[in-house]
């Protein structure tokens, strides 16, 4: 049997800070280096090996892979939807080359498995809004979905040419109470639970009727790993698999708060994010992903918002 050495590369990160411990979980905790440009996670700390990369260094990252035996790279450097809308040629040349990079040393290295996130961001005004189908229109309007986009058809493409075995999700909105969001138009779905639990209001950058999908950041995590120790005959999809969990508007999830906290109220000042968010399908169809690796959700909304009150109440 192969023993895995994993490299996750932007590991400080919302997912990459607890995808890094759950893969050390799995693998031990010496076979998963971490890597980030910004300095380490207080989360990461002692739990294992961490190195400085830029993943826009290819010399560098080579140089790393072959020093520490790396077998698997999740790569998780990207510049978030709302983020990249104030500076989108960062956002390209970040998100298109470090993947490219990437996919370059995994064909010479023969690395063994590539992981990269895609989004729900590739879809755009265009796609269906109602249960968005695995093959659809895909027209995206910001420079971080067309970004995610490209990326899917180079995997597709160093998959074709090159047998690269590179995987892929597209996520919802992703939402945890161990990490910080990081620049997404779904962040607000995270600020609402510090907020509510710190000063009892909030005041949501979206329409109280914007239905987006989402997801809780365990079952992100358990799906990420899932399609990666998934058999490779079971993988149909070499561009990236739609997942889902739940869609809720921020309406349905103050509800949901004041389930627990009856005194929260929340208000609404829509801003530039909401025109991105529009642009988006308000529910997705993850059916090809249960069909091919048995995909499936554990958490609802109230399931997650109690566990996200408890968690962050009692850190």
């Amino acid at each position: 049997m192969i023993r895995e050495r994993i490299l996750v590369i932007g590991a400080s990160g919302q997912i990459g800070v607890e995808l890094t411990l759950a893969l050390r979980k799995i693998y031990g905790n010496n076979n998963v280096v971490a890597s980030d440009l910004r300095e380490e996670n207080e989360l990461l700390k002692g739990t294992g090996p961490y190195v400085s990369i830029d993943v826009m260094n290819k010399e560098m990252l080579h140089v790393q892979v072959i020093r520490q035996n790396i077998t698997q790279i999740y790569l998780l450097a990207a510049i978030l939807s709302a983020t990249g809308e104030k500076n989108p040629n960062l956002a390209w040349h970040l998100n298109m080359q470090g993947l490219l990079n990437v996919l370059d040393i995994a064909r010479e290295e023969k690395i063994y498995k590539v992981y990269w996130p895609s989004s729900i961001a590739v879809f755009g005004p265009t796609s269906p809004k109602q249960n968005c189908p695995q093959q659809t229109i895909i027209e995206p309007t910001t420079v971080y979905g067309i970004s995610k986009y490209a990326g899917e058809f180079w995997c597709n493409y160093y998959h074709q040419r090159y047998q690269v075995d590179v995987r892929s999700l597209r996520y919802p909105g992703l939402i945890s109470y161990k990490s910080a969001p990081g620049g997404g138009t779904t962040d607000y779905a995270v600020e609402i639970y510090h907020e509510a639990l710190e000063e009892k209001k909030y005041t949501c950058f979206l329409r109280e009727d914007t239905y987006l999908p989402m997801m809780y950041m365990p079952d992100a995590i358990r799906a990420t790993i899932e399609l990666m120790e998934a058999p490779t005959a079971d993988i149909s999809i070499r561009t990236s698999y739609n997942v889902s969990a739940m869609s809720f508007s921020p309406k349905e999830i103050s509800a949901a708060i004041k389930n627990y906290i009856p005194e929260f109220t929340i208000s609404y000042e829509p801003d530039y994010r909401q025109s991105i968010a529009d642009s988006w399908p308000q529910s997705i169809d993850d059916s090809v992903a249960g069909k091919d690796w048995g995909w499936k959700p554990e958490f609802d909304l109230n399931k997650m918002t109690k566990d996200m009150l408890e968690n962050l109440r009692h850190p």
